[in-house]
């Protein structure tokens, strides 16, 4: 296989660039405000790619407040902290353990669906691979909305489950900072894998 070079696409080059090659991690954020109208076109868009069995585990919390912040801040590693501050959103993006719950509102097809998940342990590796697709998902559904992105692995997750999700049924799998990036908000973009040292053909 060849080295990757630019094709067209089915969609315009100008939301290709949005999405992927021109999307950067947001490090530092404008004080412009994310609206309701933004968070609403992040969920929607984001609620549609796939999840097996349409079981779509993903919660997400929005942190807006500043109340809400000095209780989430804390819980991020310390250079993580800055980042957050500086965002108008912080989604904390987590797995419902008990997804099978809803299942027979979106599988109706199949009358069994929540019972396939009975077992604790598959159910929860299932709810986290599942939202961990859809945190993907909602990263580009951010993008896509015009905004720009911080996904950050950098917390105590235990401390934010206690802090944030105390139901016990979530687990928190990172924070994604949301806004629109300032000027020296990114680092330049770091090497990539060529496409024939990802992809192998039979």
């Amino acid at each position: 296989m060849t080295a990757p070079i630019d094709l067209d696409t089915a969609i315009d080059a100008a939301t290709v660039d949005s999405l992927f090659r021109d999307g950067r991690t947001a490090y530092a954020f404008t004080d412009e405000p994310v609206s309701d109208g933004d968070i609403e076109r992040i969920a929607n868009l984001m609620a549609h790619p796939p999840t097996a069995m349409n079981t779509q585990p993903l919660r997400v919390i929005l942190v807006r407040t500043d109340a809400a912040k000095t209780r989430l801040l804390p819980l991020l590693n310390e250079g993580n902290r800055a980042k957050s501050d500086s965002a108008p959103v912080v989604a904390i993006l987590a797995a419902d353990l008990d997804f099978h719950d809803e299942l027979p509102r979106l599988v109706p097809h199949v009358p069994d669906a929540r019972d396939r998940f009975a077992d604790e342990a598959a159910r929860e590796q299932a709810a986290r691979f599942n939202a961990t697709l859809q945190a993907g998902y909602f990263i580009l559904a951010v993008r896509a909305a015009g905004l720009d992105a911080g996904p950050m692995g950098g917390l105590d997750r235990a401390g934010v489950d206690r802090e944030f999700f105390p139901d016990g049924r979530h687990r928190s799998l990172m924070v994604v900072n949301i806004g629109h990036v300032a000027d020296e908000g990114t680092y330049p973009r770091s090497p990539r894998l060529a496409a024939d040292e990802v992809f192998s053909q039979l």
